[in-house]
């Protein structure tokens, strides 16, 4: 029969073995959990580094992407205003008919009446005048740099042509201007029939 003491030194020679073993897993833990802790730090680091790099470039491309829309708007509105210069636009006129006369009213805003120029010919006629831009009114040497942001009114040349079905007596038109408006009365050539005499 084992005695009580060897009982208890094996019992106690166990409980040390388990305790080194806990104690070494304890360590082993610890520093799984340290190495893991910095691993996790590190990639929490190098992951914020990469989001801050994108968000970076990001915010770069947004900001080059409007200036190059402001650069893009810039040029297409340039190149409106140099084919308002270059083409040749119409007036806004209002036209009626009676029997004997037409009558013709022409929007002519900002410009001096003698800049307005008509010419009548035997079924047609034509009026013509050239609106100053906006900008141009301003002394350029004097201001700030100026830029156009809106230009929707009309400038340069403008020229507007009409055609009638009846001749035009252009002896007797007469042409009024008033507060940006050309007035315009034109006569139809009344030629009277003439009976022909058959020999």
């Amino acid at each position: 029969m084992v005695d009580s003491e060897t009982i208890d030194t094996k019992i106690s020679d166990k409980k040390e073995e388990f305790d080194e073993k806990v104690e070494d897993a304890k360590e082993a833990f610890d520093s799984a959990k340290d190495e893991a802790k910095e691993t996790f730090e590190d990639k929490k680091e190098k992951s914020k580094n990469i989001a801050d790099n994108v968000i970076n470039d990001l915010s770069k491309t947004i900001d080059d992407f409007k200036e190059s829309l402001k650069s893009m708007q810039k040029n297409a509105d340039q190149k409106y205003q140099d084919y308002k210069k270059s083409t040749v636009q119409t007036l806004d006129i209002d036209l009626i008919e009676t029997k004997d006369n037409y009558y013709m009213k022409v929007a002519v805003p900002g410009a001096a009446k003698k800049d307005i120029s008509i010419e009548a010919g035997d079924n047609d006629i034509t009026i013509e005048t050239t609106f100053i831009p906006y900008i141009e009114e301003f002394d350029a040497e004097k201001e700030e740099e100026l830029e156009v942001i809106v230009s929707s009114i009309k400038s340069g040349r403008c020229v507007k042509t009409v055609r009638f079905e009846n001749s035009l007596d252009i002896e007797n038109i007469k042409a009024k201007f008033a507060r940006g408006i050309v007035t315009i009365t034109i006569p139809k050539l009344i030629i009277p029939k003439h009976k022909v005499k058959v020999e």
